[in-house]
């Protein structure tokens, strides 16, 4: 899961403290906006109905001793100490932990994974070790989970609902803060508090149709306020909380011992532990530490926390309890909440920076929800949207159209259905600590099967954290009537809608699968494949890595013509968070060299930007170019068992400087080469010399006459023009399937597929250029 779209270049994650230091400063804008807007809520939340604030303080003070070790134990012991070291290459979140598990146990959902995938730099190779401390309890739990589709089905399910959660909590997050930020003006403008629904609800709603209109920008363009914004914020409130502690209170620091949580459920009973669902607010977002590790540090992260955001909240939680036991008159029950432990000549700013930190705790929520959405979309679980990358040097920050339009509703929907942070309270809480819940439990099998540590170490971790958590879920999902719903409601849609999609794309590929044609067929063929071939590049997209797709051999058998260069392209996603561009592309041929026609596969991680301008043509086609050159003479000869094993990894065109480039002086062009140069053969088309586009290759070793003509061809086919062929798939549940399946496929995934998009790199292609073959699966 990622909550913010941020992404900041290796170099920068160094261990000079400048750097630490620079990365916990910009942490506070980007991770922490939610997390410290959650004073604006908590109190009012919790005396909302099950408790009442009495003469004996014996409430508040509960109330603050939960808050405190709860603040304590979740967010600063889970995650700050534990949690966080559990990364992947860097990166955190749901996804990072379920990709660590599918690589250290097999697990992948993803059915086109191949053993070369496992040859990636951030692919971690600890399984061949035998060491004692693998085997074991460890080691059966693996071969277990390995052999067992129901375990591999549960697990995928489990990393779902969290990440359907975190879509949900992207509703109601924006929803609550916004709205908490400006019950202010409730307290400025009416006394009584009878007309402040006519005031607070459509101001909140302004302000979240603004919020949403303007993620078309990018965060980039408005990132530079957020760390000052929160900064102030968690200035003002320790400010405040401390005014309070010292004018009203001095001693409320007794509080903080865990017998007044004793007190507290000793006295209130089945009140108090229902009231446990707006205290556990405190940690609302707690999960993006982990979540925006990849854009930051474990340092960084660790440092504004321990010694910023924490002992701000602290103080600022401290500060409201110190005011509310000595004023128990409370004339509204808004005046419980944290404006009104504001002095009042303070209370106008305040009400303007809550709203600001309100609008960027927001901000980093909206955007990790488009982030999340993609790495769904980039590991088969979400239909493809359409992503627009709103910063051209920081590839992370993206904006997906139809999701904010989507969000925005849902989010006006909740404000004006809910009305009070009661309920929009219940549906947050509920959303925030199923999240954690299942951040748990993906925790404690990574300590067994990814650290290798004692199954009884793994126990321990879920049994403490989850009882905490658990008590804080059936605490929420009691509020089930009382909006806990929303977030189930939600959940339950979107989680439909990833497993449909997941169940009918692994249909769809078990189908192109079974009916691939093999090899021999395209040698009977003949290099000419049995009909005419014309100038220019075919270049056909199928989830295959092996095989001949069936859409090859419907289009040749129906039509006398093809190019003269066929290129079978893959986009895959593999487990890791990234992909190297020197390791990128996996090139090999199909058939004798005679025949042209070669397979790439271009591997994506989960977090990866697919190029969506002309440089992905140019890498393909240098790609291809590079795997001619290196060819070694040995691997003329071709059979079906091992053409698809003798796959050349190359990078792209700008991190192979070494090997084979294409020179486009009229385009774009390295300045550290110039052409002619005499290090490099210059190898052009002969038809088209004009056009100054050629290859360059590298004189050392030297190319042979056949090499060099079949560079030659593919320039050639190259200046011609490439044309995109893709299956138009109208997918059936074959004869004799199951109601229930009819429906999934003939209506839900048909539906969903029918309105999802493209591959990336084909929209750029014109549409004269791109021919759609229509074919229909019977899964």
């Amino acid at each position: 899961m990622d909550l913010h779209g941020v992404t900041y270049n290796d170099p920068v994650k160094t261990n000079s403290w400048k750097t630490v230091i620079t990365l916990a400063y910009q942490s506070l804008g980007v991770v922490y906006g939610d997390l410290s807007t959650s004073p604006l809520y908590v109190y009012k939340s919790t005396f909302a109905e099950d408790i009442t604030h009495s003469e004996t303080n014996e409430e508040i003070y509960g109330v603050l001793s939960f808050v405190f070790w709860t603040l304590t134990l979740v967010p600063l012991v889970k995650y700050v100490f534990i949690v966080l070291r559990a990364d992947d290459n860097g990166e955190g979140g749901t996804f990072a932990l379920y990709s660590l598990l599918c690589r250290h146990a097999r697990l992948s959902s993803l059915p086109n994974c191949q053993v070369a995938d496992e040859e990636l730099s951030e692919y971690k190779h600890d399984d061949d070790d035998d060491s004692p401390r693998k085997k074991g309890v460890g080691s059966s739990l693996k071969s277990t989970m390995e052999k067992s589709k129901i375990l591999q089905k549960v697990l995928l399910v489990l990393a779902l609902l969290g990440t359907c959660m975190v879509i949900g909590d992207g509703i109601l997050t924006p929803a609550i803060s916004v709205f908490s930020a400006v019950s202010g003006l409730e307290l400025e403008v009416s006394t009584t508090g009878v007309h402040h629904r006519y005031i607070e609800v459509p101001v909140a709603c302004v302000i979240l149709v603004f919020l949403f209109a303007l993620q078309h920008y990018g965060t980039h363009r408005v990132g530079f306020l957020f760390a000052p914004i929160v900064i102030t914020w968690l200035l003002c409130i320790s400010c405040i909380g401390l005014y309070n502690i010292i004018t009203w209170n001095p001693h409320v620091y007794q509080a903080l011992s865990p017998y007044y949580m004793y007190k507290f459920l000793k006295k209130t009973q089945r009140a108090g532990w229902m009231s446990l669902g707006g205290i556990l607010l405190c940690i609302t977002g707690s999960e993006a530490m982990f979540a925006d590790l990849g854009h930051f540090s474990q340092l960084s992260i660790k440092l504004a926390f321990t010694f910023v955001v924490y002992p701000s909240l602290i103080l600022a939680y401290m500060g409201q309890a110190a005011y509310l036991s000595q004023h128990h008159e409370i004339e509204s029950h808004y005046h419980i909440g944290f404006y009104g432990s504001v002095p009042k000549k303070v209370r106008w700013p305040v009400l303007v920076i809550a709203i600001l930190a309100a609008v960027v705790g927001s901000q980093a929520i909206i955007t990790g929800t488009f982030s999340i959405i993609k790495q769904c979309s980039s590991l088969g679980c979400f239909p493809k949207v359409k992503i627009v990358h709103t910063s051209s040097r920081m590839h992370g920050q993206i904006y997906i159209p139809d999701i904010n339009w989507t969000l925005m509703l849902l989010c006006l929907a909740v404000t004006i259905g809910f009305r009070d942070t009661k309920r929009m309270g219940n549906a947050t809480g509920l959303a925030v600590i199923t999240v954690m819940l299942v951040t748990t439990c993906l925790m404690s099998l990574v300590i067994v099967l990814c650290w290798h540590k004692n199954v009884l170490l793994a126990l321990l971790f879920i049994f403490f954290f989850g009882s905490i958590e658990a008590l804080y879920f059936s605490a929420s999902l009691i509020k089930f009537r009382e909006g806990a719903w929303v977030p189930i409601v939600l959940s339950f849609v979107f989680m439909m809608i990833m497993y449909v999609w997941h169940y009918g794309t692994l249909k769809k590929y078990e189908f192109d699968v079974q009916n691939k044609v093999s090899i021999h067929w395209l040698l009977t063929l003949g290099p000419n494949l049995g009909i005419v071939r014309v100038s220019g590049i075919g270049l056909i997209h199928t989830e295959l890595v092996s095989g001949i797709p069936a859409l090859f051999s419907h289009f040749v058998t129906n039509l006398p013509a093809f190019h003269q260069v066929v290129v079978f392209l893959c986009v895959k996603s593999v487990p890791v968070p990234h992909v190297r561009p020197e390791e990128r592309f996996l090139v090999g041929r199909i058939g004798p060299k005679e025949y042209r026609v070669y397979r790439c596969i271009a591997r994506y991680g989960y977090r990866d930007t697919h190029k969506d301008d002309l440089e992905f043509e140019k890498d393909l086609i240098c790609s291809i170019a590079e795997m001619i050159r290196s060819e070694k003479m040995e691997f003329t000869a071709v059979t079906e068992d091992s053409t698809d094993e003798r796959m050349t990894v190359v990078g792209t065109s700008s991190s192979n400087l070494e090997g084979v480039r294409l020179y486009e002086p009229d385009v774009e062009f390295p300045e550290d080469v110039e052409a002619p140069s005499p290090e490099v053969i210059q190898i052009m088309s002969p038809e088209k010399p004009k056009k100054r586009v050629r290859f360059l290759v590298p004189e050392s070793p030297r190319i042979d006459e056949n090499v060099r003509e079949e560079l030659t061809e593919l320039m050639e086919a190259r200046d011609a023009g490439m044309a995109v062929i893709m299956g138009h798939s109208y997918v059936r549940a074959k004869r004799g399937s199951s109601v229930m399946k009819r429906v999934v496929i003939n209506y839900g995934y048909d539906f969903l597929r029918r309105n999802s998009r493209g591959p990336a790199y084909a929209l750029n292609f014109p549409r004269a250029s791109t021919l759609e073959v229509g074919m229909v699966y019977q899964v």
